[in-house]
């Protein structure tokens, strides 16, 4: 077996991972980077940039079906779920070759295929060919789908959110369980290309919406679009021919739906498995995680590091990157006190129809009584009607007594760019006075906004 001493292991070549080893690298250490899977992030090649193709395909066949209320009639309109799927690969690999790009770049000597597994603190062992010494490790092992037991009898008609941007065609009927982020997201875009989509979900909360009217109000829209079930227990799958039937129970009645494929949006677990973390000086709870501080990312007691999805704490692409460079950071100057680093305003974005934000501290997190709420319905808003996305509800979050901003949440249009002006105020600190002094063009979405800051200014409850 061959021995390499390196004064970093970056295990997992990810956004973190990769991150991690530059940052290192930039410490002038010897860093050693190891992938067990094929090279290319989950953003490229499964995650962000696949479904927003998906999700472009949608919006273009949504404009076309809704061109008559604009006057403009399409004679005909056709989806070609061959030619969809086509590009959504085309482009999906194209994302993702800039990535491989990147990994090429790295000198051969700081790159080694293979798994991974801790025999101590300071030791890792990559299968049975190469044993490595090194000062400190960074885990960035990324996270995996999680498929409910009751799902396993669908067979080959069981596809998780990773297989969908390879499909050859669209199906005509599918189900998905889970209505979070990549669910809604999925499930909308597939219904608005022709599919018939049924999603059912566990309980009343969709893509982690904790305001009770924003909650309301998104379960509403969504399902018109799509057959949307709630408080729903999937109770078992079975083969029919070339369908699948899900079995489910809703308000102690027996139901079942049909399909071509049951897609489970359950969400994703950390990939922790097998890594050796029960071979180090780590604390272990029952499932396997090891305690860490979430300033630092250090796994307590131990010269180890958790960075990117695999510590389950913000599965996001810039938070992961983030997470790489404190990682990297940190581990380069072991046994150095670990350092934190100023965090980037909490962002989250659904790409739904319409989309969805939570920025900052959420309804469920903040006291009722300490804050005063701003809200905006977008039924009358000027280019929101114009551009027919007048659907939607944004409410803003301040402190009662110094009026500054602290959070938001909202369903409806332009969610993605608004989400921004709000992470941003909020990262700078601002009230919402300083908010309604910056300037609002007319007539834009943005004046939405305008109109929720000014009712929190004025509301005191």
């Amino acid at each position: 077996m061959q021995q390499r001493e390196v004064d970093v292991v970056v295990i997992g070549a990810g956004t973190a991972g990769m991150t991690a080893y530059k940052t290192a690298k930039k410490a002038n250490k010897r860093v050693l980077l190891i992938e067990a899977d094929q090279y290319g992030t989950t953003c490229a090649r499964v995650g962000c940039m696949p479904s927003k193709l998906l999700i472009a395909a949608a919006d273009t066949a949504a404009t076309v079906a809704q061109s008559h209320k604009f006057g403009i009639n399409v004679k005909s309109m056709q989806v070609d779920g061959k030619a969809v799927m086509q590009r959504v690969r085309d482009e999906r690999d194209r994302f993702v070759s800039f990535v491989l790009n990147d990994i090429d770049s790295f000198p051969a000597q700081d790159k080694l295929k293979g798994r991974a597994k801790l025999l101590d603190d300071h030791t890792v062992q990559v299968d049975d060919h190469t044993c490595i010494t090194t000062n400190s490790v960074v885990l960035a092992t990324g996270s995996s789908a999680f498929v409910p037991k009751e799902l396993l009898d669908a067979g080959d008609k069981l596809v998780q959110t990773d297989d969908v941007f390879y499909w050859q065609d669209l199906p005509k009927r599918i189900v998905v369980v889970g209505a979070g982020v990549i669910g809604l997201e999925l499930g909308i875009a597939l219904q608005r290309l022709g599919v018939e989509v049924t999603v059912l979900n566990r309980g009343q909360r969709i893509a982690g919406i904790s305001d009770p009217k924003v909650l309301s109000y998104a379960q509403r829209i969504v399902g018109q679009t799509v057959q949307l079930e709630l408080d729903t227990q999937v109770t078992g799958t079975e083969l029919s021919g070339d369908q699948v039937i899900v079995h489910y129970r809703r308000q102690g009645q027996a139901h079942q739906v049909q399909a071509d494929f049951v897609l489970s949006a359950a969400g994703r677990k950390p990939n922790i498995a097998n890594l050796g973390l029960e071979n180090t000086s780590a604390q272990l709870d029952d499932k396997g995680m090891p305690q860490f501080d979430k300033d630092t990312l250090n796994i307590t007691h131990t010269p180890v590091f958790f960075a990117g999805d695999v510590n389950a704490l913000h599965p996001l692409l810039h938070e992961a990157t983030d997470d790489g460079y404190q990682a990297g950071l940190n581990a380069a100057h072991w046994p150095q006190k670990p350092k934190t680093i100023d965090r980037r305003a909490p962002l989250a974005i659904v790409f739904s129809e319409p989309q969805i934000l939570k920025v900052g501290q959420s309804y469920a997190e903040l006291e009722s009584s300490q804050i005063r709420i701003g809200a905006v319905d977008f039924a009358n808003q000027g280019r929101s009607r114009i551009l027919l996305k007048n659907a939607g509800l944004l409410r803003v979050y301040a402190d009662k007594q110094s009026q500054r901003f602290l959070g938001a949440e909202m369903v409806g249009p332009a969610a993605e760019h608004l989400a921004h002006l709000l992470a941003w105020s909020l990262q700078m600190q601002l009230t919402i006075k300083q908010m309604l002094a910056m300037p609002f063009y007319h007539p834009v979405i943005e004046e939405g906004l305008r109109t929720a800051l000014r009712d929190a200014a004025q509301n005191h409850t």
